[in-house]
């Protein structure tokens, strides 16, 4: 079966499931060995400040879509599967754009398009791609797995004081995220105010963030990495009253891998947990691993 994902979240999804796509979208970047493979769109969104690349997307978004798709690439991949999704059409290339271009592709791909918005999404994803590419067995054994994971970091953190954690998807604007990261937060050991579990990321102004004056604040922007975070870090840092935030005070304010670790719906949200946990509760889970940042 020739599949191709549209999604780094599909991507990875595939990946653990042991089935490698043969075409990517030019997000994905994970497992490394799927860089390598054809990339099928390009983004009209590049470079900039946060508030610049905030714009950009504003603008393209209300033109049409932020991608493009490369026909040819995917008419070559000669897909039986596109693995799509539902949940956003800035973060990749959604349903609604593939089906755009399906009249010019030769033969009848089946498409199946992935959407998440709660942590339990994740694993119902897990089994819809298990089910498309004939691997049932093994996705009920990831599930199994995941889900063991996040019990074991739930049942460390019982009875422990829970510090007030905000994580914040976008600088400027303030973005603070949502669907499955309040969750993420709740099995780490921490409280969540900024969102229920399952909502969308929401914008937030910067004196609502001051008063709910975080005492564990992760900045993890969408489609980040932590060495493009700390390079617009300043964004967050020098606004006033950064200072007396209690995260900032007590050293609690982290950059963290936005694009592997809390963006997407993939296995990676439980690494994502493991971090959180980290950062709420150092003197249980040991300091956060070396690719969690300290912001200064």
């Amino acid at each position: 079966m020739n599949v191709v994902s549209t999604s780094p979240s599909g991507t990875e999804i595939l990946c653990a499931l042991g089935i490698d796509p043969v075409a990517v979208s030019h997000a994905c970047d994970y497992p490394p060995r799927v860089e390598d493979l054809p990339s099928i769109d390009f983004s009209r969104v590049r470079g900039g400040s946060s508030a610049e690349r905030h714009d950009r997307v504003r603008t393209v978004s209300a033109e049409g879509t932020v991608y493009r798709l490369d026909v040819g690439t995917l008419r070559d991949a000669e897909p039986d599967l596109i693995l799509s999704q539902e949940v956003c059409g800035v973060c990749a290339v959604d349903t609604t754009l593939v089906d755009e271009v399906l009249g010019d592709l030769d033969g009848d791909p089946d498409v199946v398009g992935l959407d998440a918005n709660e942590l339990e999404d994740l694993f119902s994803c897990i089994e819809r791609v298990g089910e498309a590419v004939g691997r049932e067995k093994r996705a009920g054994e990831l599930n199994a797995t995941l889900r063991d994971r996040l019990a074991g970091i739930e049942a460390r953190t019982e009875g422990l004081d829970r510090p007030r954690v905000a994580v914040l998807e976008w600088l400027d604007p303030l973005i603070a995220a949502g669907n499955w990261v309040p969750e993420l937060v709740e099995i780490a050991g921490g409280e969540y105010g900024l969102a229920e579990p399952g909502d969308r990321t929401v914008e937030v102004e910067w004196p609502s963030v001051v008063e709910y004056d975080p005492e564990v604040l992760v900045a993890a922007p969408c489609g980040f990495d932590v060495e493009a975070t700390i390079a617009r870090s300043e964004e967050l840092t020098e606004r006033e009253g950064w200072a007396g935030l209690s995260a900032a005070r007590n050293g609690r304010a982290y950059a963290m891998d936005g694009a592997s670790y809390l963006n997407r719906w993939s296995p990676r949200l439980v690494d994502a947990a493991e971090r959180l946990a980290a950062c709420c509760h150092p003197e249980e889970f040991g300091e956060p691993p070396e690719d969690v940042e300290r912001l200064r």
